[in-house]
């Protein structure tokens, strides 16, 4: 498959491009155990972690469990992870999501126990707790089983609790920076050239092809807000350098508008090559004291298509036309990462190939 990609109309607003520094999400971590599953828990045997854990939350309830052995099968020991939103407030609601550690069938119909989920400072910013809710199922008979979707893994909506801020007051701030999602450096002065248009005076500079530092007027003390407000509904046009992305696996093909190509011939031919073996079993006549073996028998057929051309590409090609022409060719997406990169090794192609 081949996608095109075009800039007439990519005009974008810098809230869909830019980021403001500071302002961001910050992930969560916690260690937790799911109870009352219907027997797709951990064996405890197996994964000695979930037993020592369970060890130690019945003593924490005071009830002393270090002389006898367990053996449930509904307890699973998960990893619990969160996104903390940026100036979220004690009390806020966020979701949680549940990932089973251990050997666990499903968590279907588990409830999470209290979780406390840390930042990567060690802190404890939440806790999680409540019935995990799973996107898949798996049900299994003596002979045959069924497992659709990850039933390993789920979440819990609302499930976590903020109970710590992080500090960051934006109000007293006197500079801002704006960090490009896709840095470039025609696009980060775009970006400072329409908010000193705004402004009315030159207070964005841009710093490097991924920030643009913004020093906030006085008249604009104690109402920042109002000013980010404008500032990322403003339209911008993104810039992008020239490239051709191509993804070997899928036969995905995907390049940006300004892909240009030089003056250059190409010519596809198929050749194809079949082999087709027909072994036969020789069996010897009777009495005849012979062994039965099997005799190859192999066929080859050599398909040189008759057809193939040397097609030219005149210079200055536009993308379309490129993909056109190749496409006219009968060149499928396959073949075409091929040519793709014969021309960029010829240097013919103006543009960076990336294969994933």
């Amino acid at each position: 498959m081949t996608l095109l990609t075009t800039a007439a109309l990519s005009a974008s607003r810098i809230k869909d491009i830019a980021d403001f520094e500071g302002i961001r999400e910050n992930q969560l971590i916690g260690y937790g155990l799911v109870v009352g599953l219907n027997g797709t828990g951990d064996g405890l045997r197996n994964a000695p972690f979930t037993k020592q854990s369970l060890q130690a939350m019945l003593e924490r309830l005071g009830v002393n469990t270090r002389d006898v052995d367990l053996n449930t099968n509904t307890v699973a020991a998960v990893m619990v992870t969160a996104n903390l939103p940026p100036f979220s407030t004690q009390g806020t609601r966020i979701d949680v999501s549940v990932s089973a550690l251990g050997n666990a069938a499903s968590l279907q119909g588990g409830t999470l126990l209290v979780t406390p989920l840390v930042g990567a400072d060690g802190e404890v910013y939440a806790i999680a707790q409540g019935s995990v809710a799973i996107g898949g199922f798996s049900a299994q008979a003596d002979a045959a089983s069924v497992v659709r979707g990850v039933p390993t893994a789920g979440r819990i909506a609302n499930g976590g609790l903020v109970e710590r801020e992080v500090e960051f007051k934006l109000a007293s701030l006197t500079t801002l920076r704006l960090a490009l999602r896709n840095p470039d450096l025609t696009t980060s002065r775009r970006i400072a050239l329409s908010i000193n248009e705004l402004i009315g005076m030159p207070t964005a500079e841009p710093l490097d092809p991924g920030t643009v530092r913004i020093d906030l007027p006085r008249e604009y003390d104690g109402n920042i807000v109002d000013l980010l407000t404008d500032i990322e509904q403003l339209i911008v046009e993104p810039d992008l350098a020239a490239r051709v992305v191509i993804d070997e696996n899928s036969g995905i093909i995907v390049m940006g508008q300004d892909v240009k190509v030089s003056m250059v011939a190409v010519a596809q031919g198929n050749l194809t090559v079949t082999i087709a073996e027909t072994p036969e079993v020789s069996q010897p006549l009777p009495f005849a004291n012979g062994q039965t073996t099997i005799v190859p028998r192999s066929e080859i057929f050599v398909n040189d298509d008759p057809d193939a051309k040397l097609a030219i590409v005149p210079e200055a090609v536009t993308l379309k036309q490129l993909v056109d022409g190749l496409n006219a060719l009968g060149i499928g997406p396959r073949d075409m990462i091929s040519i793709l990169q014969a021309i960029k090794a010829s240097g013919a192609l103006q543009a960076e190939i990336e294969v994933l």
